[in-house]
């Protein structure tokens, strides 16, 4: 398949979006950027459309799709609406975080294909606020399964260069929007139990959830792996995401202590003829000794660290490191996020000092 590429600026975006739309109509697949992360996107009523989401991935058929949509009167029609008491909840984060980077899981209407779903009951919905991805779903009219523009496994993409690395040759269109503003995938709350749970961090924390809410829980599969028996009920609690192609370990304690640690270890498996990356911050960078040292952002500004994450992860790749040891992050703010994608990415290998 030729997969036609397209710069969007001010006056294609129109265009772009009538052709994008068309693709849509027909069942196939176009990549466009979100704030968050680069999307995969095709008609989320079509079953095949989602079919072939997956195929053109690599991505196992029970992880959800999320489905993105352009105003609230696309959302209505995809969810059940007799539980007033969940529809208060959603209304509630909507008037606060839509659009934006937050994901409801709600329950589903029956017009919804499995296929869509991973096989579930519910239904992954979020409005984005990207402009480009915007102008792109209000043309379509329909709503549009996107989960990110990658083959699984890999590191997100946050550049159309990433998407063509991983999708050129597998799908219709990518849309190039340049870089992404965020860098991690959307938060993602599921409303269908008594107590709303937080099922995946990104920029909409617990804390702000917590202020519209009032009590929200964590789902263990967050902070650990989940058992190969389970069915996950929304896109990155399973399997392995985000992940380099180097084996990778994080590495938490003290700063000096992690820095002595990464130092010592690198130097004995350099000896071994391996190459080594580091992933560092940017008060930490020339304290390291290694064949490839990569910044990830500062540590005053975790916005920063996220958003340049999935770029280090697929810049260690390019550098063709055999392993890589990488500091940890504090937790709070946007570092949940962070640290859940970097624990998923490390295969939850994990040293404490």
């Amino acid at each position: 398949m030729e997969t036609k590429i397209i710069h969007i600026t001010k006056e294609n975006i129109e265009a772009t979006a009538k052709e994008a739309a068309d693709v849509w109509a027909q069942g196939g697949l176009v990549a466009f950027p979100t704030e968050t992360v680069y999307g995969l996107g095709g008609n989320g009523l079509n079953k095949e459309a989602s079919k072939k989401i997956y195929a053109a991935k690599g991505r196992p058929s029970d992880n959800p799709l999320i489905l993105h949509i352009a105003d609230m009167e696309q959302f209505y029609p995809l969810i059940k609406t007799d539980n007033a008491k969940i529809i208060a909840r959603a209304e509630a984060l909507a008037d606060v975080f839509w659009p934006g980077p937050l994901t409801m899981i709600l329950p589903k209407a029956d017009n919804i294909p499995y296929e869509t779903t991973g096989g579930l009951d519910t239904v992954a919905i979020r409005m984005p606020s990207h402009l480009v991805a915007r102008a792109l779903l209000q043309e379509c009219k329909m709503p549009i399964a996107a989960p990110s523009a990658n083959l699984s496994g890999r590191p997100s993409p946050t550049s159309a260069s990433h998407v063509i690395e991983d999708m050129n040759g597998r799908i219709e269109m990518i849309i190039d929007g340049g870089d992404v503003g965020i860098g991690v995938e959307s938060t993602i709350i599921d409303l269908t139990g008594e107590v709303p749970m937080l099922l995946r961090p990104g920029f909409v924390t617990p804390e702000m959830l917590q202020q519209v809410l009032g009590t929200v829980e964590t789902d263990a599969a967050v902070y650990r792996q989940v058992g190969k028996d389970v069915h996950p009920k929304a896109p990155g609690m399973k399997y392995r995401h985000y992940a380099p192609k180097a084996s990778m370990v994080l590495v938490e304690g003290a700063q000096d202590k992690v820095i002595t640690y990464i130092n010592e270890e690198a130097k004995k498996k350099r000896e071994q003829g391996l190459r080594i990356g580091i992933m560092a911050t940017d008060e930490s960078k020339e304290l390291y000794k290694a064949d490839v040292v990569i910044s990830v952002g500062s540590r005053i500004s975790m916005d920063s660290v996220a958003h340049n994450l999935f770029r280090a992860l697929r810049d260690f790749d390019e550098e063709n490191v055999d392993f890589i040891y990488s500091e940890s992050f504090d937790t709070s703010g946007c570092g949940f996020a962070v640290m859940n994608r970097l624990l998923k990415a490390a295969g939850h290998q994990v040293v404490k000092l």
